[in-house]
């Protein structure tokens, strides 16, 4: 069941997004000179290294949680023997993964303020905020739920299939903020 209502919940997310799609793309559509300006101050190759790190922490997040459904909630061996990794090693690179991702996500925005996009200056600053800084805190709440799935781990006597369930759906969530940021940054950063 909660995986369920977690898809139909990611059902109404995707929703809000293609609202936010819509908005972008007509507001695009009535002023393409001023998106062609602004466009020029974007940082692409870090924007492209900042969607690598949080792409591939889909990777490290799917592994967690092979590890989970194998039961295996922590590693066997030493820390530098990445094939023996369970779930908490796995969820916690994932959690550095997705806060160097936001933090580089801060740094783009004191760039950008810094270049005058700000969300008064202009339709573009307003729909370039609006659209990377709900993806943000998506993202955030993204990592706060790996947080409660690791201290639960951490806390419990043994590793149990309502854990592993949570570890799954944590996971869900995770790959649809990261798919969602795929089309946000062709549609902000590629598409001109």
């Amino acid at each position: 069941m909660v995986s369920v209502g977690t898809i139909i919940w990611l059902s109404s997310e995707l929703m809000f997004f293609a609202a936010l799609f819509a908005a972008y793309f007509t507001i695009r559509a009535v002023s393409p000179e001023l998106w062609a300006q602004e466009t020029e101050v974007l940082n692409v190759p870090f924007a492209t290294a900042n969607t690598a790190i949080l792409v591939l922490s889909s990777l490290t997040c799917q592994l967690g949680v092979f590890a989970a459904e194998r039961g295996q909630v922590g590693r066997t061996g030493s820390v530098f023997k990445v094939s023996g990794w369970g779930l908490r090693e796995w969820f916690i690179l994932t959690y550095v993964m997705g806060a160097i991702f936001i933090g580089g996500q801060a740094l783009e925005y004191a760039e950008l303020i810094h270049e005058g996009v700000t969300i008064p200056d202009s339709a573009y600053g307003t729909m370039f905020y609006l659209t990377t800084g709900f993806h943000g805190i998506h993202v955030t709440g993204g990592l706060i739920a790996f947080l409660l799935v690791l201290g639960r781990t951490y806390i419990a006597r043994r590793f149990t299939h309502e854990q592993a369930v949570s570890a799954i759906v944590v996971s869900y969530y995770w790959h649809f903020v990261d798919v969602v940021w795929i089309g946000l940054f062709a549609t902000i950063y590629l598409i001109k």
